[in-house]
């Protein structure tokens, strides 16, 4: 389904992305109008190295570095740089990030977005209870639906499940499982980590294992006290906003929640965390490799994630102070951020010629 206008769009978003957690990075975005599960590895191989060839003059360590996203992991980052430096003439690690550990990947790149998704929910319970808005705390009294259970919200609902909260419901493409009493996600996430399975073509709604069958629209509707749409864009919009009954969202997914369900989430009270905040660690962690391959000396996982810990927590307290200041929304909060920094650097460059 992927066309210009939504590449161009999310292209957009990565470059306020990158400006609110103070990267040194614009932003851009590519994609293939392709059915990944549909493709033999031999099919996805070829294509992802037809593709890089046809990308090579504006891809580069110092120019353009891509990073996986929806449809690619670590191995389709692995054929476009063998197939980047095939053509440059030696091994170019820098022309990707989120590469196998084994050619030059970092340590905890794979969970990053999904950890980062985290870290930002512990930051927004926080400040809710400073402002006196909830009294929630990650425990067994928390309940968390996970809508999109691959790379970011399999992670996001392990590592939140980790802290104490019970997360009752997840969802892959082909609908979800359910339990009131919460799910084993543990085992859930050892069954269908990155999207795979000891069992090959297994989905979610083939697991029966002490769960009811879910639909992904009645997740969106489930009254929990956290909501992480961390799958595609627009599933919460104007026409089913009024079932969503979460005190928090999370925007795990690039652009989950349409502008005209944002307004009205806001106005029933909800506290949403906007995806250029929310999701910013793959990309801030792609940073981080990029800069271990270029100087040689990689970090071990801990100070990866103290790193990552860092940089969102200095943009969380600046959306906050942001939002605080001119009494608007989160999201709208965030965007100031992202162009204010933008705006200042184009400043300070000037016009040429």
């Amino acid at each position: 389904d992927v066309n210009l206008s939504e590449v161009a769009g999310l292209a957009m978003l990565m470059t306020f992305k990158c400006s609110l957690v103070g990267l040194p990075l614009g932003g851009a975005k590519g994609g293939i109008r392709v059915d990944p599960n549909k493709l033999s590895r031999q099919e996805a191989q070829a294509l992802t190295r037809r593709y890089t060839s046809e990308i090579n003059m504006i891809i580069g360590p110092d120019r353009d570095v891509p990073a996986p996203d929806i449809g690619t992991d670590s191995q389709t980052m692995a054929w476009m740089m063998d197939t980047y430096s095939q053509e440059q003439g030696f091994a170019i690690p820098g022309v990707v990030t989120g590469k196998p550990i084994e050619i030059g990947g970092s340590l905890g790149r794979a969970e990053s977005t999904g950890r980062g998704v985290i870290y930002t929910i512990e930051h927004a319970i926080k400040h809710l209870a400073q402002s006196k808005r909830t009294s929630l705390r990650l425990d067994a009294n928390t309940s968390v639906a996970v809508h999109g259970f691959g790379k970011v919200g399999a992670v996001a609902a392990y590592e939140i499940a980790q802290r104490g909260a019970k997360v009752i419901a997840v969802s892959d493409y082909t609908g979800g499982v359910y339990n009131k009493n919460g799910l084993n996600i543990s085992e859930l996430y050892k069954t269908f980590q990155t999207g795979q399975s000891g069992q090959p073509g297994m989905t979610l709604s083939e697991y029966k294992k002490d769960v009811e069958p879910i639909s992904n629209e009645d997740l969106l509707a489930l009254p929990v006290d956290i909501l992480i749409p961390a799958a595609i864009d627009g599933v919460i919009t104007k026409n089913n906003v009024r079932n969503v009954k979460a005190k928090i969202i999370a925007e795990g997914a690039n652009g989950p929640i349409t502008a005209e369900a944002s307004k009205v989430l806001e106005e029933k009270g909800a506290f949403i965390i906007p995806d250029i905040l929310c999701n910013a660690g793959g990309v801030i962690v792609s940073y981080f490799e990029w800069v271990q391959g270029m100087q040689n000396f990689f970090w071990n996982e801990t100070e990866v994630n103290e790193k990552l810990a860092e940089v969102l927590s200095n943009a969380f307290k600046k959306v906050i102070e942001i939002q605080t200041h001119y009494k608007c929304g989160m999201k709208t909060a965030a965007l100031i951020a992202g162009v204010d920094r933008l705006n200042r650097a184009m400043l300070l460059r000037g016009l040429f010629p």
